[in-house]
């Protein structure tokens, strides 16, 4: 079993751990030279604010919104990410570094209830770091990332963590991600794969691997191996 432990909008969190007045209130954070959006906070996303935007362009519109514009901390940000990872280490006896706001962790022979443990990782992490943090569950990585993709979305009975195997119906689920939303694949390799005919991951997961592979990639062939658990 595997986990994914996933920072809820990193740079926005990390910003507000030593400035609390922006808890609740709108933030984003920009790019290097303040170009470009690149972190939202809840708030700011109801308000739609696209990722990526160049903050010329809606600089009226933040301002009219009472949105607070922040420039980007990279040794900030990369401080707090070993803080988290170092919490982290205490829960599992592998943790893989996967991106600064994201890490697998290795759940397997866990006798514990993983979705009571998880919930613990989660109050742990904001107590100690000030950090929330979100966390899926699979017998894979690549169903852990969609378990995580649907704590995001709000779907998580938990609320903060979802064990993808007490999922009621997971065909279900499948058949609503889009391929370019399954992790590890490009938009060149959706296109060739709603060529043939697979428009999802439901309809991923039941093809034929060999012939993935034949067709785009060994990788793609793995994750539909992956989604199949």
């Amino acid at each position: 079993m595997f986990a994914i432990a996933d920072c809820n909008n990193f740079y926005a969190s990390c910003e507000r751990v030593f400035q609390p007045h922006l808890n609740g209130k709108p933030v984003v954070v920009l790019s290097n030279n303040d170009g470009c959006i690149i972190a939202r906070s809840d708030e700011a996303k109801l308000l739609q604010i696209p990722m990526g935007a160049p903050y010329f362009k809606i600089e009226r519109y933040l301002k009219q919104e009472g949105v607070a514009v922040l420039s980007s901390n990279y040794g900030l940000y990369g401080d707090m990410s070993q803080r988290v990872v170092q919490v982290l280490s205490g829960f599992s006896p592998l943790v893989e570094v996967y991106s600064i706001d994201e890490c697998f962790l290795d759940f397997t022979g866990m006798p514990e209830d993983l979705t009571e443990y998880s919930l613990k990782i989660c109050r742990t992490v904001k107590k100690w770091t000030g950090i929330p943090v979100s966390i899926g569950i699979a017998p894979t990585k690549t169903l852990a990332k969609i378990a995580n993709r649907l704590v995001k979305k709000g779907q998580a009975p938990a609320g903060t963590v979802l064990d993808w195997t007490t999922v009621a119906s997971p065909d279900t689920v499948l058949e609503s991600i889009s391929l370019e939303d399954i992790w590890g694949i490009s938009r060149r390799w959706s296109e060739k794969l709603q060529a043939v005919g697979i428009r999802n991951a439901l309809e991923l997961s039941r093809a034929d691997p060999k012939s993935i592979r034949r067709q785009v990639s060994v990788v793609l062939e793995r994750i539909v191996y992956q989604l199949r658990g």
